[in-house]
């Protein structure tokens, strides 16, 4: 996805991030089935990317079609993405499946209580995808039923889940969907999908931090508890002594980039003489 629908996506994302923390995997499980209707009808695809109708008209389309059927949160993310523009009539679906997959990631990330294992929600997630992609590589019975067109659904997602018994309901949900509906693709390719988003939203809360010099451990307890004020939960911390920065400090939390050292300024300063 490029041009106009990634920027359509990533405002759409960006949108999402409200209700993330609040989000079920009921809501999930609604935008996949509104995802599973805009698949099986060309028309209706063309309908909602239709550049010659106003965001407005579009957006009440997916009310008419879904209002009542879904929850409102359901029909105001479906119909947010019918009121942006899209380069192709494929796009909205792709779109709408990462943002339920981004739902779904999310109740994983929300999950307060770390497991008995010692890993966060989004970790244990990530576990249970590699786990289950490794199950179905190592069989070519296993690969050929979960392709199998004339299997049913139903057959394949019970298959799935028996290959991962012990999965969260985040991944269960998941896998369900990459062998129910992979749109053209294998459903253990559509589960390293979900899992590269999983792992994309992790690097969100890790940050990296460059000193020139090793810091104390009040330095760097001050500093954690700084990094979570700012950010407003807990952040896996890295540190990391590069002395090329001369002074000062350098954090980065996904793709944001807090920039406090004397290389920094100074490359600014250049700047501003450069005019």
């Amino acid at each position: 996805m490029a041009g106009i629908s990634s920027e359509s996506l990533s405002a759409a994302l960006e949108q999402l991030e409200a209700k993330l923390p609040t989000a079920s995997l009921q809501l999930a499980t609604e935008l996949f089935g509104i995802l599973g209707t805009v698949d099986s009808s060309a028309g209706l695809r063309r309908a909602l990317t239709d550049p010659s109708r106003s965001g407005d008209e579009k957006s009440a389309l997916v009310q008419q079609l879904f209002g009542g059927k879904v929850s409102a949160d359901a029909v105001e993310i479906a119909g947010g993405l019918a009121s942006m523009r899209w380069a192709s009539a494929r796009d909205i679906g792709d779109a709408l499946e990462t943002l339920a997959a981004t739902v779904v990631i999310a109740v994983a990330e929300n999950k307060s209580a770390v497991s008995a294992s010692g890993i966060t929600g989004l970790e244990e997630l990530e576990n249970d995808l590699f786990v289950f992609n490794r199950r179905v590589a190592s069989s070519h019975e296993v690969q050929s039923a979960l392709t199998d067109p004339h299997a049913s659904a139903e057959a394949k997602t019970a298959l799935a889940k028996k290959l991962v018994p012990g999965a969260s309901e985040e991944a269960k949900l998941l896998i369900a969907q990459a062998v129910s509906s992979p749109r053209g693709l294998k459903p253990s390719r559509l589960v390293d999908d979900f899992a590269s988003l999983a792992a994309k939203r992790q690097q969100r809360w890790i940050a990296t931090v460059s000193v020139t010099r090793p810091l104390t451990v009040e330095q760097a307890d001050r500093l954690q508890a700084g990094l979570n004020a700012l950010y407003g939960r807990e952040l896996k911390v890295n540190f990391s002594v590069d002395p090329a920065l001369i002074g000062g400090v350098r954090v980065q939390v996904g793709d944001e980039v807090l920039d406090a050292s004397v290389v920094a300024r100074l490359s600014v300063l250049r700047r501003q003489l450069a005019g």
